[in-house]
């Protein structure tokens, strides 16, 4: 981006929407749907659609239009009324959305998460609800449970307050609690990684390089924690030899068994969006 966007809510917005353009087009990326596969019930496409659709909704966001919440839960309403894909972006768009409102400003970023209220985690509620997402089950404010509902009502308990009690296994909600440290530190990677590889490459050796470093909780969730170590065990080795035919082959590995890092795509995407803001790309 030769300008940046500052507090320009249209460039904003453009540059969360090239953000998730950018990521799922990256191929290979090991386990994850991108230009050159897809998966049995959510194509590439699934993904370009949702992408466009939400700019609106981005927009807003920039604009401080309304709360995190209803912004999160307009956004996965937007995304799954242009395609029928299931879960796309979830992740993404929890991370996006106070990153959008806040300009790509970490400290901004910061103060909106914390100023979450109880309406917020209503409305995440909501959006979990039609999102699709898998997740594990818990034992506290379980998604998905009236129960639930009925607490955060009468406690008052903000959307900060619950992304606090799944921060221990979920690197989304980590994002939200500690400051999206992760997310800001792999912007300076990936736009380090582009001037040297070029896009494409750039994004894959990011990807690599985030996974290596933090195991993927999606992984963990799905297939279990010694799962999630030994694929960032091979990331590690392959992002040191970056070797885009191995890498090809550890992604139809993961594709064929079925393991997908979601958790690291969501960040990768959060990761452009600040480093188109911050001109890194």
């Amino acid at each position: 981006m030769r300008k940046k966007p500052e507090s320009d809510p249209d460039l904003i917005a453009q540059a969360a929407q090239l953000a998730m353009l950018l990521e799922v087009s990256a191929s290979p990326k090991a386990g994850n749907v991108d230009r050159c596969h897809d998966y049995p019930d959510t194509r590439y496409e699934d993904f370009l659609a949702s992408s466009v659709a939400v700019y609106p909704v981005f927009r807003k966001a920039a604009l401080k239009d309304t709360g995190v919440g209803k912004l999160i839960f307009e956004a996965v309403e937007a995304s799954k009324r242009w395609h029928t894909g299931g879960n796309t972006h979830f992740g993404a768009f929890i991370l996006l959305i106070p990153l959008v409102m806040a300009g790509g400003v970490q400290d901004l970023a910061k103060e909106i998460v914390r100023g979450t209220g109880w309406q917020d985690a209503i409305d995440f509620y909501r959006a979990f609800a039609i999102a699709g997402v898998r997740v594990g089950k818990v034992n506290d404010l379980n998604l998905g449970s009236q129960e639930s509902l009925d607490r955060i009502r009468e406690e008052k308990i903000t959307l900060f307050d619950i992304f606090k009690i799944s921060s221990s296994y979920d690197s989304v909600s980590a994002e939200w609690v500690y400051g999206f440290e992760r997310s800001f530190k792999y912007a300076r990677i990936v736009g380090t990684n582009v001037r040297e590889y070029g896009m494409n490459d750039g994004i894959v050796m990011t990807f690599m390089q985030l996974l290596a470093e933090y195991p993927d909780t999606f992984i963990a969730m799905k297939s279990g924690n010694e799962t999630a170590l030994d694929i960032s065990a091979t990331a590690s080795k392959l992002a040191c030899e970056f070797d885009l035919d191995k890498i090809r082959s550890f992604d139809e590995e993961l594709i064929e068994r079925g393991i997908n890092p979601g958790a690291t795509a969501d960040m990768i995407i959060a990761s452009i969006f600040i480093a188109l803001i911050k001109g890194w790309l």
